[in-house]
């Protein structure tokens, strides 16, 4: 990566702040937004991973350096003005503090001109539960949670793992023949949840196979 005497943006002077977009390389998600100066850009060009300013605590801090959700900088981008940053990344985990993907996990209603702005925020429960569930699996096997059904899982192995997973698959094939559509849903979050187990255990990522259906689209 270029030097940063030679890139043409404006944080020459030590504490001023440009906004960095940072953004899935492969899915072009943007995952946050977040502050550098000229220290921390030149942190991140040094290293490869994401180091940004803390408004609040005053200080330069490196992304995953204690969830281990690191970031790897795959590019880094200015605008025409020269006043923000679009950095492209491999992200490790989840980019957002609350457990999910991405920080822009949260839609607008529809805005009605009388409404209070304040009321048009709302959460998509269901837009991120599979990435979600992945973090907690991934979180219980890493802190090794006695008390876990999943770490339990991962302890039986890979075999074990696959067998339960055959065993919810046909549960699926069985209550589909012959249950009604509300068991067939249990059984079919079952299914998931230990698809993603098996997933994890294999360090297969959500990303991963979306990529791969992505790329199967017509």
């Amino acid at each position: 990566m270029a030097e940063d005497n030679k890139i043409n943006i404006n944080i020459r002077e030590k504490n001023f702040l440009v906004p960095a977009v940072i953004q899935d390389y492969r899915t072009k998600e943007v995952l946050m937004v977040a502050y550098m100066n000229k220290e921390s850009l030149k942190k991140s060009l040094i290293t490869g991973t994401t180091w940004f300013w803390s408004r609040k605590r005053k200080k330069l801090w490196n992304k995953g350096e204690t969830s281990g959700n690191i970031q790897k900088i795959k590019s880094i981008k200015y605008d025409c003005d020269g006043d923000a940053l679009l950095v492209n990344v491999e992200q490790t985990g989840n980019a957002c503090h609350t457990g999910n993907r991405s920080c822009f996990y949260r839609s607008l209603k529809d805005i009605d001109g009388d409404l209070d702005y304040r009321k048009c925020f709302r959460e998509d429960p269901d837009k991120n539960i599979l990435n979600e569930l992945y973090s907690v699996i991934k979180s219980r096997i890493k802190h090794k949670e006695a008390n876990s059904y999943t770490y339990s899982l991962h302890k039986k192995g890979l075999d074990e793992i696959i067998k339960k997973f055959g065993e919810e698959s046909m549960e699926v094939v069985l209550s589909s023949k012959h249950h009604e559509k509300s068991d067939v849903v249990y059984e079919i979050a079952d299914l998931i949840y230990h698809l993603l187990v098996l997933m994890a255990e294999k360090e297969i990522t959500l990303e991963e196979v979306s990529g791969e259906l992505r790329s199967r689209r017509k």
